[in-house]
């Protein structure tokens, strides 16, 4: 769990120094305050990424070189430094560390559950993708790696494929890579899904106090055989300019009963979905990952009534530290360390 937080040039802040109770803590405030800000912090520094945003420079406090975050977390001190152009460096227990792989190896699981999550159930297949993504990296590194080089060699082929007279041998040699890379992705959603099935049903169940039985497909666009798929879209993909096929076009079917979630569930369903769909891939950090998760649940209850706020709270793990913002807390009556923002502004 973490135990302290420290920022520097961080979004809105400053500077900032917090000791975290071991079972979690809410922060309160008016929007624009920076709680939202203080979670994604948590975020970079445990798994070196965002929810929201992929770009690093972003998080940048404006006319400030870079930001820095640091923490005790899972018995270390962890810190994480970002200077434009000399990118990310990190360091454990004062000891830099090169490769983030090895960063991340001995740090702990998050799971974020933000107001925008209803995206997963409405929101483009690109969405679920991510939801799959940020699982399947937390539980396999290898997972990671084949994501990164995927990501590259289908931005490396497309640029060749956008050429007016594209390079026949190098974009060969590309799809060999792609080849590689996304059968590993696409596998193994293919298994991450089979397993949080089940979990994301139990947990659709305990929120909305109905029986309600969820439905998870992952269906590849290219098939069984990306390399078949490549070869078949060849024309097209010279005619528009990019990789038609792979997982990256892959998508998550979703329903309730049967129905697809998006076009048949109710408003209240959907988000009760959303909420299952993070509460599965809790349980799935806990049981394959080994560690309980920090879950980072960024202002999710406004747009919740009173049954579904107390039973997502009571489904969350009884022993995992929770970190929460919210505007009021009015409605809460678990015993939970209260973090008034207005004390921590001057430290912006």
């Amino acid at each position: 769990m973490l135990t302290s937080l420290r920022l520097q040039n961080f979004r809105c802040f400053d500077a900032l120094a917090l000791e975290v109770p071991g079972a979690g803590a809410v922060f309160v405030g008016a929007n624009a305050m920076g709680k939202t800000s203080i979670l994604e912090a948590v975020c970079v520094l445990v798994r070196l990424q965002s929810p929201r945003s992929s770009r690093m420079g972003r998080m940048v406090k404006v006319e400030t070189p870079g930001f820095g975050i640091a923490g005790e977390c899972w018995e270390s001190e962890r810190q994480v430094r970002f200077a434009g152009r000399k990118g990310l460096t990190m360091k454990v227990d004062d000891e830099a560390v090169v490769k983030q792989s090895d960063y991340l190896r001995g740090g702990g699981l998050v799971v974020w559950m933000g107001n925008d999550d209803l995206e997963l159930v409405r929101g483009s297949a690109k969405v679920r993708q991510r939801y799959l993504d940020f699982l399947g990296c937390q539980l396999d590194p290898a997972y990671r790696d084949h994501l990164h080089r995927y990501q590259r060699v289908l931005k490396a082929r497309n640029l060749l494929l956008k050429d007016r007279s594209p390079r026949e041998a190098e974009i060969a040699a590309y799809s060999g890579l792609l080849v590689q890379h996304g059968n590993y992705l696409t596998e193994s959603r293919v298994r991450l899904v089979a397993l949080l099935e089940p979990e994301a049903s139990v947990s659709q169940a305990a929120v909305s106090s109905c029986n309600e039985r969820v439905g998870m497909e992952y269906i590849a666009g290219s098939g069984d055989d990306l390399a078949a798929s490549l070869e078949m879209t060849r024309e097209r993909e010279r005619r528009l300019g990019q990789t038609v096929a792979g997982p990256h076009r892959d998508e998550l079917r979703l329903t309730i009963n049967g129905m697809a979630a998006n076009d048949f569930a109710s408003e209240g369903q959907q988000r009760t979905l959303a909420l299952a769909l993070k509460l599965a891939q809790g349980e799935m950090l806990q049981k394959r990952g080994g560690r309980l998760p920090v879950y980072l649940l960024d202002d999710i209850f406004g747009e919740l009534d009173p049954n579904r706020r107390n039973a997502l709270m009571a489904a969350l793990p009884k022993q995992a530290q929770k970190l929460i913002t919210t505007t009021n807390v009015d409605w809460m009556h678990d015993d939970f360390a209260v973090i008034n923002m207005e004390e921590i502004t001057n430290s912006k």
